[in-house]
C-alpha cells in the first residue's frame, strides 16, 4: 500500500508573467500625477529652498541670513506672533463654536435653519467677505455720521466710534472675527454630520445612569467623535497659515497686522526680495506638511489602514 503523501499543489496560480506586469501597469496609471506633483510641487520647492539661501536678486549665496532675519527682525517678529494669535483664536473660535452650536442644535425643530445660515459665509469668496466686514467696520471722525455698522451701534448707544482696523490693541482681533464668521458654519454642518453617527442607545444609557447634560458631553460625545474633532481641527489650522485673502484686503498688513502669507507676497512683489520671500515660503511650508501628515495618518487609522 502506497502511504506516499504527494505534494499538494495549488490551486490557482498565476503566471510568472502577469505578476510581473501588474507594478508596471501600476506606475501607468500613476505616472501623470507624479509627473505633475515632481513639476508643480517638488521642483518649485527645491528651487524655492535653494532661492532662500540667496541675497535678494539671487546673485550672492548668503546661507541662513534669510531665516536669522525672520527670527531675529523686529518687524518680522511681529508677523510670527500675529501668525500665532490667528492659530490660537481662529481655531478655538471656529471649532469650539461649531462643536458647542452643533450639540445645541442636534434634532431640534430650527436645526436646518440655524446651519444653512450658518453656512451661508462658505458661499461667499474670501475677497468679498473681506469687503463686506470691512464696511461693518468703517470708521469716521466722531463729528461725521457713521456708515460703518459697528460704529453705528456703538453712536446709537453713545458710545465714541472706534478706529477697529487701525487701532492694533483690537485690529488683528477683528480680522480673525472674519474668519470665525466665514468657518464656524463649516464646523458646525460636520460636527452635526458627527453627531447623527452616535448610537442612540449609548446616549439613552449614560443618561439612565444619571449623567447629566455636562458630563454626557465631556465624558460620551467628545470622546466618541474625537476623531472628527482632530480633522476639523487640523483643517482649520491649514487654513489658518494660509490666510492672505482677509489681511490684504482690509488692511494690507498694515497697522501691525501683517501676517506670514501676507509678508511673503510684499517682500516679493513689492520690495522684490526673493531671498526672503522664499525663506518665508520655505517656512510657511515646512509649518504646513506636519499638520497634513497628521491629518492623513488619522483619516487612514479611522479607515484601518497602517499608518
Amino acid at each position: 500500500m502506497d502511504l506516499s503523501i504527494e505534494k499538494a499543489v495549488p490551486l490557482t496560480m498565476r503566471p510568472r508573467r502577469r505578476r510581473l506586469r501588474l507594478p508596471l501597469e501600476a506606475w501607468a496609471w500613476i505616472a501623470p500625477a507624479v509627473l505633475l506633483l515632481l513639476l508643480f510641487f517638488i521642483y518649485p520647492f527645491i528651487n524655492t529652498v535653494q532661492l532662500s539661501f540667496e541675497n535678494a536678486d539671487s546673485t550672492r549665496f548668503v546661507g541662513l541670513k534669510n531665516y536669522q532675519a525672520i527670527f531675529t527682525d523686529p518687524d518680522m517678529l511681529s508677523v510670527l506672533k500675529n501668525n500665532l494669535l490667528w492659530l490660537l483664536f481662529g481655531t478655538l473660535l471656529t471649532v469650539g463654536l461649531g462643536l458647542v452650536i452643533a450639540v445645541l442644535v442636534d434634532r431640534v425643530k430650527v436645526e436646518g435653519l440655524v446651519k444653512s445660515a450658518l453656512f451661508i459665509p462658505m458661499a461667499i469668496s474670501m475677497v468679498s467677505a473681506s469687503i463686506i466686514w470691512r464696511l461693518v467696520y468703517l470708521y469716521r471722525p466722531p463729528d461725521q455720521t457713521q456708515i460703518g455698522l459697528l460704529n453705528a451701534i456703538l453712536v446709537l448707544f453713545k458710545l465714541p466710534p472706534q478706529p477697529w482696523l487701525v487701532n492694533t490693541s483690537v485690529n488683528t482681533f477683528a480680522l480673525i472675527a472674519v474668519y470665525v464668521w466665514m468657518w464656524t458654519g463649516f464646523c458646525v454642518v460636520v460636527f452635526s454630520a458627527a453627531l447623527k453617527g452616535l448610537p442612540d442607545e449609548i446616549i439613552e444609557a449614560a443618561l439612565i445612569d444619571g449623567a447629566n447634560r455636562w458630563v454626557l458631553f465631556w465624558r460620551v460625545i467628545v470622546p466618541m467623535i474625537s476623531p472628527t474633532i482632530g480633522v476639523v481641527t487640523t483643517t482649520m489650522i491649514i487654513n489658518i497659515l494660509k490666510t492672505f485673502d482677509i489681511v490684504y484686503v482690509m488692511t494690507g498688513g498694515n497697522y501691525n497686522t501683517d501676517v506670514v502669507a501676507v509678508e511673503f507676497y510684499r517682500q516679493l512683489f513689492t520690495f522684490g526680495d526673493y531671498g526672503l520671500a522664499s525663506a518665508l515660503a520655505v517656512l510657511l511650508t515646512l509649518a504646513i506638511l506636519p499638520v497634513m501628515y497628521l491629518n492623513i495618518r488619522r483619516i487612514r487609522l479611522e479607515e484601518g489602514g497602517q499608518a
